[in-house]
C-alpha cells in the first residue's frame, strides 16, 4: 500500500481481515458519534469515516485498496453495491429502502351517524332503522378496481417496485434516494382498463339501511360501535367500523343528572301545611307524590328506581321530586279575613314576627362563645 494512501482500517478501527458486519457495526457507532445532527465538530471526520465505509462495504473497492490502488479510480460517489440504503442499513440496522409496492388492498375508514332519542328511549332502550351512506364494495369490479374481464398490470416504469430511485449529490458524494413512483402511485401495477362504475377505485357510494339495538341507560356522547358496517376499503378491503353516538332530546318535565332525574312540583302553601297527594305522570306511569304536614319549599321527595336505567350495572337511578310553595298573591275579602284569624290563632300577626337567618347563633359561633366565656 502506498504511504500516502489513507488506510481506512484504521479509520473505522477495524482489523484488515474484518468482516461485512464487523464493518458495519464499526461504522454505525462512529457515524452515531460523529453525526453533524449530534457533534458539529466533527463533520469533516464523518466525512472520512463514510468513505471508508464506502470502500470497505464495497468488494471491488475493498480489494483494490488492499492492492494499494485507488478505489475510487473506476469513478466517484457511491459506486456499484453500495448506496444510501447501504448507509440507512449501517446507521439504523434496517434497509433505506426496498418497502416495496403498498397495496391497493386496505382497510376502510370508520364512518359517524347520530341518532337523537328521547329520555324514554335513553332509560329502557330501542331499535332503530337507520339509513347509512357510506362507500361499499363495487358490485361491478367486486372491489378490484378493473374492468371485468381485465387485470392490473405490472408498472413500466418502476417495474413493479412501487418506487423509483433518484441520484443527488451531497456532501458525502452522490446520494441514490427513493420516492414512490409517480406512474402508479406506489402501487407497483396500474389498472389500464378501469371499471366504469367506480372508476378504478374498488368503492362506490351506496345508501343502505341497517338495524341497530340502542342499550337503556344511554346518554348523550355515548358511542355505540359497529364492526364492519363503516367505509369499504379501497380495493375490495375490509370495511371499517360505525360509530352511533346518541344525542338525547330535552324532556319537558324531567332534568337528567347522571341516572337520577328531577323535577318541581308546586303545591299551594295551605296543602303543604295541611299535607296532600300529587299526582306525577313518570316514565313507568302514575305515580302518587305524598307530602308530608308542614313540608317547606325547597324540600325533595325521593322516590327510588323511578330513574333512567343504569348502563353498565343492574337497577335504576332515583326520581327526585322538589317542592315548591307557592304564596297566593291575590287575596278576597274572605280569604283574607280567614288568613289574619289563622295568623292571630297562631300569634303571628304582630310586627317583628320574621327571623333573619344572619342573626341565628350557628353550631361555630356558639363554641367561640362559650370558651370566651370562661
Amino acid at each position: 500500500m502506498a504511504s500516502d494512501q489513507t488506510d481506512y482500517y484504521s479509520v473505522l478501527g477495524v482489523a484488515r481481515d474484518a468482516t461485512p458486519e464487523e464493518i458495519k457495526k464499526a461504522y454505525r457507532r462512529l457515524a452515531r458519534q460523529l453525526h453533524p445532527d449530534v457533534n458539529p465538530d466533527e463533520e469533516e471526520r464523518f466525512k472520512e469515516v463514510t468513505k471508508a465505509y464506502e470502500v470497505l462495504s464495497d468488494p471491488q473497492k475493498r480489494e483494490l485498496h488492499d492492492l494499494g490502488g485507488d478505489p475510487f479510480s473506476t469513478g466517484g460517489g457511491f459506486g456499484s453495491g453500495f448506496g444510501f440504503s447501504d448507509i440507512m442499513d449501517a446507521f439504523f440496522g434496517g434497509g433505506g429502502g426496498g418497502r416495496g409496492p403498498r397495496p391497493r388492498h386496505r382497510r376502510g375508514q370508520d364512518a359517524l351517524i347520530r341518532v337523537d332519542i328521547d329520555l324514554a328511549e335513553a332509560t329502557f332502550g330501542v331499535t332503530r332503522d337507520l339509513q347509512v351512506d357510506t362507500a361499499v364494495t363495487c358490485p361491478t369490479c367486486s372491489g378490484a378496481g378493473a374492468r371485468p374481464g381485465t387485470s392490473p398490470r405490472v408498472c413500466e416504469v418502476c417495474q413493479g417496485r412501487g418506487e423509483v430511485q433518484q441520484v443527488t449529490r451531497s456532501f458525502l458524494g452522490q446520494v441514490m434516494t427513493s420516492r414512490p413512483c409517480a406512474a402508479c402511485q406506489g402501487f407497483g401495477s396500474v389498472i389500464p382498463d378501469p371499471c366504469h362504475e367506480c372508476g378504478g377505485d374498488g368503492r362506490v357510494r351506496s345508501r343502505r339501511s341497517l338495524t341497530v339495538k340502542i342499550p337503556p341507560g344511554v346518554d348523550t356522547g355515548t358511542r355505540i360501535q359497529l364492526t364492519g358496517e363503516g367505509e369499504a376499503g379501497p380495493g375490495g378491503g375490509p370495511a371499517g367500523d360505525l360509530f352511533v353516538e346518541i344525542v338525547e332530546r330535552p324532556h319537558a318535565l324531567f332534568r337528567r343528572q347522571g341516572d337520577d332525574l328531577h323535577c318541581t312540583v308546586s303545591v299551594p302553601m295551605t296543602a303543604a301545611a295541611l299535607g296532600t297527594s300529587v299526582s306525577l305522570e313518570t316514565l313507568d306511569g302514575p305515580r302518587t307524590v305524598d307530602l308530608r304536614p308542614g313540608t317547606q319549599s325547597g324540600q325533595a321527595v325521593t322516590m327510588g328506581d323511578l330513574g333512567v336505567t343504569h348502563l353498565r350495572s343492574p337497577g335504576r337511578g332515583q326520581l327526585v321530586v322538589h317542592v315548591e310553595v307557592v304564596t297566593p298573591t291575590r287575596l278576597d275579602a274572605d280569604q283574607e279575613d280567614l288568613l289574619r284569624k289563622l295568623a292571630a290563632a297562631r300569634g303571628e300577626d304582630g310586627p317583628d314576627v320574621g327571623v333573619v337567618n344572619g342573626q341565628q347563633q350557628g353550631f361555630f359561633n356558639r363554641l367561640r362563645d362559650a370558651f370566651n366565656q370562661r
